[in-house]
């Protein structure tokens, strides 16, 4: 694999994704190992105390897949692009009023962006070859697990969007805290 990476990972992942939810009930082999891992841990958490288990949780698969997107990612690469964007956006700043300039700069960033946006997709696809497999258990089993236990936290949210939107609050935190592109 080159240093940008390729998209054949992402797309051996989603396969084996939907292999795993496909054959979730019909292989109790599958179950019943995730079933042994997560019952005794974070089964334990929920059975516990719903809500603080769940925050846990939450921010322990957070903190995970930073530090996995830290280091599974070249984060210097990922700053230049970035860096690239902001200098390109000042210099349309400081033209704007020059429309022949501005145009100009204009075509130019359309081709800017198209390239970082493929090389950054490229350079963030590594992180899924340790973190797709897991989640998608993950997932299967918290499904299971609620389902059994119906349970709405904070009196009001279903388990996917307590988890989604304590996910998006624990990784903007961690990002931050970390210095992680």
């Amino acid at each position: 694999m080159n240093k940008e990476g390729s998209f054949m990972p992402l797309v051996l992942i989603m396969g084996l994704s939907i292999i795993i939810v496909s054959f979730w009930d019909k292989i109790p082999y599958l179950k019943s190992s995730v079933d042994f891992i997560l019952n005794p841990s974070a089964g334990w958490l929920l059975n516990w105390n719903a809500t603080l288990g769940m925050f846990l949780i939450v921010f322990v698969i957070s903190f995970l897949t930073i530090l996995v997107q830290k280091y599974a990612t070249d984060q210097k690469t990922l700053r230049e692009l970035r860096n690239e964007q902001k200098i390109m956006q000042e210099e349309m700043k400081k033209v704007r009023n020059d429309p022949e300039k501005f145009m100009e700069l204009q075509k130019k960033q359309m081709e800017s962006v198209q390239h970082t946006f493929t090389k950054t997709l490229k350079l963030n696809t590594r992180p899924l070859l340790f973190t797709g497999v897991p989640f998608i258990l993950l997932f299967r089993w918290f499904n299971d697990y609620f389902i059994a236990n119906p349970i709405n936290f904070l009196g009001f949210l279903p388990w996917f969007w307590f988890y989604l939107i304590f996910t998006l609050i624990f990784s903007a935190i961690l990002r931050k805290a970390m210095n992680v592109v």
